[in-house]
């Protein structure tokens, strides 16, 4: 599904990310009143579009609210949450569950919860943590998004290098084709 992407993780106005050569945005800051027009700035822009449903405002964490956000127009959501992104796959979404590496039980929980909900995608953050993207993509075949505190092209490229399909960054200097 992803090779070597990179996307543009965003909260407030995604401006700088439609006019950059991403092809996926990571909406963040989604609420019931902004949500429709960004995703029509998106599409408008030729960008997919991702909205963090734990994160979304005014729109309730449910089957309904899926579907609400299906119907505007949504490429997917992102959750960390294993029973959002069962739901938001019943609903026709795409789906990326985030997770966050702390410590060694945290490989054990994810892996196991990646069984459960079974995403699309799976993204780890932070994203520099090349090892644990090794560990996990050896242990599941679902394509991984590294996030978080990815700042270089060289951690980009690490993480690349570990077996990660994209990496997701809120740095516009990296928001260009990835090669």
């Amino acid at each position: 599904m992803l090779q070597k992407k990179i996307i543009a993780a965003v909260r407030g106005k995604i401006d700088k990310a439609v006019k950059s050569d991403v092809n996926i945005i990571f909406f963040l800051s989604p609420n019931i009143l902004n949500v429709k027009g960004i995703i029509d700035e998106a599409h408008n822009s030729g960008k997919k579009i991702f909205l963090h449903f734990d994160l979304a405002e005014g729109i309730g964490k449910d089957k309904a609210g899926l579907e609400f956000i299906k119907k505007l127009g949504a490429d997917g959501i992102i959750s960390t949450r294993v029973n959002i992104i069962k739901a938001a796959r019943e609903v026709g979404l795409a789906t990326v569950q985030r997770f966050f590496i702390v410590d060694s039980h945290s490989i054990e929980t994810t892996v196991e919860a990646l069984k459960a909900s079974k995403p699309d995608l799976v993204e780890l953050m932070p994203g520099i943590i090349t090892k644990v993207i090794t560990e996990i993509k050896e242990k599941v075949d679902i394509p991984v998004i590294a996030g978080g505190l990815i700042e270089t092209e060289q951690e980009a490229a690490a993480a690349f290098e570990a077996g990660a399909s994209a990496v997701s960054t809120g740095k516009p200097k990296l928001w260009k084709v990835f090669e």
